[in-house]
């Protein structure tokens, strides 16, 4: 059965202390078992490793693989406690098939407090990486290579960026009938109809074969407990849709709200930017939705919805140089 989300099933003195590999093998891993790893991807200029963690409950019986990925983005925290969480709420001997949970991927930027890796790239833009690459080249391919390889499913959870805030929304193949499910599931406030892309994680994963989606929880550098608790919510759904736990699917209180695709509007002139709308805010075609003025106050520049759609995330910070992000439009699905 699905335990209530407050309850630890299994207490934190029963997990094994990590132990220390190079690549995940998950038939070696013994049925019935909830096992911590350090894999070691790489070595940074002091010849130390670096190592990135990860959890995997292995149940009794056989079924799905199912993946979860936090902080690819090493400032995009909320993933890291739904991931956590999920493991100390899970009843092994009830499981089939296999949970692998990585609460961080990208390890350096997460020690550093920021989203890049430590060479200044991206790596969901570099995603599968290449096996002998440049520094974030290599340790993407053994991310994908190692651990993503491994997965049937992957949940990759994300937040927005620096000096933004989004709604909790999944960015999803809903022309695909299993991921279109699998984001049905995770009682979002909106979804947006995105295909992947070249060089993402979610790429990367279906280019392998695996259905994965992207979850967007929230905003970055920060715990958001209601953001965390939808998400839980979200994955425990998928748990028992694939059979992979028992329960009841939890209906969600509102309607997600469907997209066929969105955009992001910039800004063309520099100044202190103010944006109205809230997320998750519907704005009509000419609503009036953010200004720029320059530093002594005087609006130089408004700025109006130019379609009708729904507020999915915007900034808020407001030191704006030209071309720089008001808000991130959805166009609402009929």
């Amino acid at each position: 059965m699905m335990q209530n989300p407050q309850q630890q099933t299994t207490p934190r003195s029963a997990f094994p202390p990590p132990t220390s590999i190079r690549r995940l093998e998950l038939e070696s891993i013994p049925a019935g078992h909830i096992m911590r790893y350090w894999m070691t991807l790489a070595a940074n200029g002091l010849g130390q490793a670096i190592r990135v963690p990860v959890m995997v409950a292995k149940g009794l019986h056989q079924g799905p693989v199912l993946g979860l990925t936090a902080a690819v983005h090493g400032n995009e925290l909320n993933g890291l406690p739904v991931i956590q969480r999920l493991f100390q709420q899970i009843d092994i001997q009830q499981l089939n098939g296999t949970i692998v949970g990585v609460p961080v991927v990208n390890v350096p930027a997460f020690l550093g407090g920021t989203r890049a890796f430590n060479d200044g790239v991206d790596l969901n833009h570099i995603m599968p990486g290449k096996a002998n690459g440049n520094n974030s080249q290599v340790y993407a391919h053994r991310i994908v290579d190692r651990i993503i390889r491994k997965l049937d499913y992957l949940l990759d959870l994300h937040t927005a960026s620096f000096g933004r805030i989004n709604a909790y929304y999944i960015r999803a193949d809903m022309d695909d009938p299993v991921t279109a499910q699998m984001a049905l599931l995770q009682q979002a406030d909106i979804i947006v109809h995105n295909p992947p892309h070249d060089g993402t994680l979610r790429g990367a994963a279906e280019e392998l074969g695996i259905h994965a989606i992207t979850l967007e929880v929230g905003d970055p550098n920060t715990f958001q407990k209601g953001m965390i608790r939808s998400s839980l919510t979200g994955v425990h759904n998928l748990l028992i849709h694939l059979g992979m736990t028992q329960g009841e699917i939890d209906t969600p209180q509102t309607q997600t709200v469907l997209c066929q695709n969105s955009y992001w509007l910039y800004t063309d002139k520099g100044g202190v930017l103010e944006v109205f709308p809230n997320v998750i805010q519907k704005v009509k075609k000419g609503d009036y939705i953010a200004n720029v003025r320059n530093i002594f106050g005087d609006i130089i520049q408004k700025y109006f919805a130019p379609e009708d759609g729904i507020v999915i995330g915007k900034s808020v910070n407001p030191v704006n140089q030209t071309g720089s992000r008001i808000l991130h439009l959805g166009l609402v699905k009929e």
